[in-house]
């Protein structure tokens, strides 16, 4: 009953906020940015308690700022594109290189400060991770909001088609894994109660807002509807793939939720953990298929 009550929570609450985020277009999707920047700051943090467990780790206090800084530095090349002029490079190529720079303090603190080096692998490894993860991969979100097809803005409908691939298929694997998947669980080991119907109807629930979402922008997602279909299919491994990365953290440490913050669902990771993980992938997908620009 309480999956049940998130779920309808999501779909009356969670999902009007997001997108009134996403059509107020106010410095080129500024309060969306702002809520990614703090959503990633969160899902840092989270990681960290849940790395913890685990390893030992460099100083939280750095870790978030150097988290944030991604995002951060995502928001300003959406809302200044001079930002993205005058440096001479794409938002991609300036991402990964202060990402770059970010894994080179991490291992430079550890090799300058550290006395005993018995933990130094695991601490470089484990806080590189927690920045690629909540603060690298939240960027692609933020890299929707300068989406061009041509010189027209399309950056509303592709978050929007984004997220209801990826909720489509959280719904829809959880609907058909409640309703046929009793006898077909435990394929995975990291999640024992995710089902093999629940992973195609997932698959079929993504393709389906696919296919919608063309129905809906026929002049964006045009041509052969071949690319959309397999777009939703992939976006739909990368989702389940994004969950279940997730459970493997928290079943290593030991732990059974993220957080607490979100009631019914756990920590924000729990919110994020699909749209991390499909949100590169959604990226490089429609820039192949339909040659958009960011």
């Amino acid at each position: 009953m309480s999956k049940v009550i998130s779920r309808l929570g999501i779909f009356f609450i969670g999902i009007p906020l997001v997108l009134c985020l996403v059509f107020l277009n106010y410095f080129n999707h500024l309060p969306l940015h702002v809520f990614l920047i703090l959503s990633s700051l969160l899902v840092c943090n989270e990681l960290y308690n849940i790395f913890s467990y685990k390893t030992k780790l460099l100083n939280r206090a750095l870790i978030l700022v150097l988290n944030t800084v991604l995002p951060f530095c995502a928001a300003l090349i959406a809302v200044l594109p001079v930002f993205t002029k005058l440096t001479f490079y794409s938002a991609e190529h300036i991402l990964v290189l202060v990402l770059v720079v970010e894994i080179l303090i991490v291992l430079s603190v550890e090799v300058f400060s550290a006395s005993d080096f018995s933990d130094s692998l695991m601490k470089m490894a484990a806080s590189s991770l927690i920045l690629v993860y909540s603060g690298f991969l939240m960027t692609y979100i933020s890299r929707f909001s300068i989406a061009r097809m041509g010189e027209k803005d399309i950056s509303n409908q592709l978050i929007v088609a984004f997220l209801l691939m990826v909720y489509f298929c959280d719904s829809f694997a959880w609907f058909f894994g409640v309703l046929f998947g009793k006898n077909n669980r435990g394929i995975v080991k990291a999640s024992p109660n995710k089902s093999l119907v629940g992973f195609f109807g997932g698959i079929a629930g993504s393709i389906g807002a696919g296919i919608l979402v063309r129905y809906i922008w026929p002049e964006i997602f045009s041509g052969n509807i071949i690319k959309i279909i397999i777009t939703g299919a992939v976006i739909s491994v990368s989702s389940i793939t994004g969950d279940l990365t997730e459970s493997v953290f928290k079943r290593s440490a030991g732990v059974k939720d993220s957080g607490t913050m979100i009631p019914g669902r756990g920590g924000v990771l729990d919110s994020f953990d699909s749209l991390l993980m499909s949100a590169p992938v959604f990226y490089y997908l429609i820039k192949v298929f339909y040659g958009f620009s960011f």
